[in-house]
């Protein structure tokens, strides 16, 4: 068991994925130990029983720790995160504590994690013991913008690391 960011954005290496791997580090003091581009599983998403696809699903149920990444698109989460996302079984992520993290434009959507993207992965069965992190695309770096989620975030992410 270890530490996963999952990104779900159309651009390979994107600021998504930067902003994930230091939400990772930043709640368990270490790097993640798998990163999963989605979009590096290119077709594959569009049908089941795709090897690699197979393998980043397995990676995500078997992490202790995951941040699953998007930027947002049209108000809420990409359609590529989607389609991995529909790769997944309901409760299939049963033990796994997922953070869900979204960048945007500005902070018109700042709901959006909690309100979007962690309803589907409590239904897939993941814990998910901190409110969403939404972060500006401009400013996602910016230890002021992450010092004060992480104040409250990184104890209850290690509560249920725990628990």
């Amino acid at each position: 068991m270890g530490t996963i960011a999952v990104v779900g954005n159309p651009r390979p290496r994107s600021r998504t994925r930067a902003a994930a791997e230091l939400v990772v580090e930043r709640l368990t003091g270490a790097p993640p130990d798998v990163v999963v581009d989605v979009v590096d599983l290119g077709p594959g998403l569009l049908g089941w029983g795709d090897p690699a696809v197979g393998e980043a699903v397995q990676a995500l149920r078997a992490a202790e720790v995951a941040v699953i990444a998007s930027p947002t698109y049209k108000a809420t989460y990409t359609g590529l995160l989607k389609l991995f996302l529909d790769q997944i079984g309901t409760g299939d992520l049963a033990g796994v504590v997922a953070v869900p993290l979204m960048l945007g434009g500005g902070p018109t959507h700042a709901l959006a994690p909690e309100l979007l993207l962690k309803p589907v992965l409590v239904e897939l069965g993941a814990t998910t013991p901190t409110r969403g992190l939404y972060l500006v695309e401009k400013s996602w770096d910016d230890p002021a913008a992450l010092e004060p989620w992480l104040a409250t975030a990184a104890a209850q992410v290690a509560a249920a690391r725990r628990g």
